[in-house]
């Protein structure tokens, strides 16, 4: 038997991945048979294709959407994911409506302020026309905020013009006219805690027997002696506004010419309210 040639080996088939053997391991024969005299060892060398991990890379399509999340099949929504939250509308829509409510209540309060200034006005010019002279009144309105500086104020007035009780505090005042049968007197109208008090801006002359004397015209009502309060207006001139108060002994009182009528209404109501709590106490 001759020897084989060099060069003319038989070639070894081995089966792609049956052998775990790296590059430059040697092949070992089958059992059972014994490698021939002479042979040169073989190695084998594994395809890269074989030995290199392949990554599998989802579609942009492929990948799932969160329910805050989604993308679109623009590149700028691939990047850029859009966030599907809760929606915040934009800055300037907020600051439209801001604006729009601001201007809101600012107007509401201009037609306040507005009202207000109109009542006054109205109110003055009535308190003014009221006097039979219409000079003497502005006169004497001045004279009488000159009388209220340089005393200290209505309170300092009320306590040295009227008697009063330990815990009696004087809560509001208004300038107006008290109808006589004199004609209209200006004073100013007082309420306290305790009573309801007029008194005039300045003393009033009137007759004993053959002299004639001036006195401060004074009306003093407690308010547990109080009836009512009725507020009524000239049907000819509704400008002309009155209130008149009523004592428990059926007395009379007629105000008018109020710088303030709608705050005297008010404040005259609630001494009515108090004067009946009192009334129910006693």
């Amino acid at each position: 038997m001759e020897s084989p040639k060099p060069g003319t080996q038989p070639e070894s088939h081995v089966p792609n991945g049956d052998s775990t053997a790296g590059s430059g391991s040697e092949l070992q024969a089958p059992k059972g048979r014994t490698p021939s005299s002479g042979s040169v060892k073989k190695s084998v060398h594994w395809s890269p294709e074989l030995v290199t991990e392949s990554t599998f890379t989802a579609s942009p399509r492929e990948s799932r959407s969160t329910p805050y999340f989604s993308s679109s099949s623009s590149s700028y929504s691939q990047s850029s994911p859009t966030f599907m939250g809760h929606y915040s509308p934009p800055y300037f829509y907020i600051t439209v409506v801001t604006v729009r409510n601001v201007l809101g209540r600012w107007s509401r309060k201009v037609a306040d302020a507005t009202k207000k200034a109109e009542n006054l006005a109205g109110n003055t010019w009535q308190h003014l026309k009221t006097s039979p002279s219409f000079t003497e009144a502005a006169m004497g309105r001045i004279a009488q905020g000159t009388k209220v500086l340089a005393e200290g104020g209505y309170e300092k007035i009320f306590l040295n013009t009227f008697e009063t009780g330990p815990e009696e505090r004087l809560q509001n005042s208004f300038a107006c006219y008290l109808s006589t049968s004199a004609g209209p007197v200006m004073g100013v109208l007082y309420l306290s805690t305790a009573k309801i008090a007029y008194s005039s801006d300045n003393p009033i002359s009137y007759k004993n027997d053959d002299r004639t004397e001036w006195s401060y015209y004074k009306v003093i009502i407690p308010l547990h002696e109080l009836k009512a309060v009725n507020p009524s207006s000239n049907t000819s001139n509704p400008a002309e506004k009155y209130i008149q108060v009523i004592s428990d002994e059926n007395h009379e009182f007629w105000f008018m010419g109020f710088l303030n009528y709608e705050g005297a209404i008010e404040c005259l109501q609630e001494a009515l309210q108090a004067g009946k709590l009192l009334q129910r106490e006693a």
